[in-house]
């Protein structure tokens, strides 16, 4: 979820849905206020910076991502870089990457990450193909986008990225970051009261609190695509909790007909970040069933777009294989 005002055009952030991530962003939200209070009281004691502890570009291993990136993510938006030497495209787009995030002053870190050498994360992370470019946030993961980019549209992603990682985990970067980002990442507008309490109660893990919170704001404003998001992400969370991964899972193969069954594999799917699979799971759902089933497979598919948003490839291929499937 995003502030209204700074919405990114890439799939970023609308694909975090990781139940453990939503639980911890209080926790981390106030770990990065404690660095950034001792950033201040150092800086107020006119003690310098260590540019040697904030390094803004570092090869992570398997061994070190939870040190690297996980805890550093509570105090700076850590952006991921997945390359492989062979991998054409990364070597013009990491080096890139390398530059941005030294322009950034702080305002972001690069962890480079070879899949080839941590086969284990490339899997855990789903990396179909490199390069492959994600953030984690407050300990929780940001798709950016896959494949060659361009300088601008990277800048784009940087700058909301950042916009959002301040305004919505309270995460604003490494000491000696300027006060600005570069680029054009537009005036910070002040969050809807209403909408800014459905986020503190999906921050804090009560679910049904946020998702009466976020329809009082859609009484209101029937138009709020990101009250709509939330929404629609409070509403999956609250339908996995309890649900025993291999069980459903099992159930699900067992029965492909149990439309019951489908649905709650595609959640947590998704929930586990298995986008494609939860979303080709439901349209081969939609394909052999009739009638009120087809109907709630399809309007179950429709709230999980909500989910990752409109502008995500995955989801515009998966509205292309339901079309096919339905006419």
């Amino acid at each position: 979820m995003q502030p209204r005002n700074s919405r990114l055009n890439s799939s970023a952030l609308r694909g975090a849905v990781d139940l453990a991530a939503v639980k911890a962003a209080g926790e981390a939200a106030q770990k990065a206020e404690q660095a950034r209070a001792e950033r201040a009281r150092q800086a107020a004691a006119g003690i310098a910076p260590d540019p040697s502890a904030y390094p803004l570009v570092i090869d992570v291993t398997e061994d070190t991502f939870e040190t690297e990136v996980v805890q550093r993510s509570t105090e700076v938006p850590v952006v991921i870089d997945f390359w492989a030497e062979w991998c054409e495209p990364c070597k013009q787009l990491s080096p890139m990457l390398e530059r941005l995030a030294e322009e950034y002053a702080g305002r972001i870190v690069l962890a480079k990450i070879d899949v080839e050498a941590n086969q284990l994360l490339t899997q855990q992370f789903g990396i179909q193909g490199v390069p492959a470019v994600m953030a984690v946030v407050a300990g929780q993961l940001v798709p950016l986008f896959q494949g060659a980019e361009s300088e601008p549209n990277v800048r784009k992603v940087l700058d909301q990225l950042i916009l959002v990682a301040e305004q919505r985990f309270g995460v604003v970067g490494g000491a000696g970051a300027p006060a600005e980002a570069p680029g054009e990442a537009g005036p910070y507008l002040p969050e809807d009261p209403a909408l800014a309490a459905a986020h503190e109660a999906l921050d804090r893990g009560d679910l049904g609190g946020a998702i009466q919170a976020y329809q009082n704001v859609l009484v209101d404003e029937p138009g709020n695509t990101e009250a709509k998001l939330g929404l629609a992400q409070a509403e999956l969370l609250r339908r996995v909790e309890g649900l025993d991964l291999a069980t459903v899972r099992a159930a699900a193969a067992a029965d492909p007909k149990d439309v019951g069954a489908q649905l709650k594999a595609a959640d947590l799917d998704l929930v586990g970040g298995h986008v494609e699979d939860a979303f080709g799971r439901l349209v081969a759902t939609v394909g052999r069933t009739f009638g009120e089933d087809r109907d709630t497979v399809r309007l179950r598919l429709l709230e999980l777009f909500e989910v990752i948003g409109s502008e995500d490839p995955r989801v515009t291929a998966a509205r292309g294989a339901l079309a096919r499937v339905l006419f």
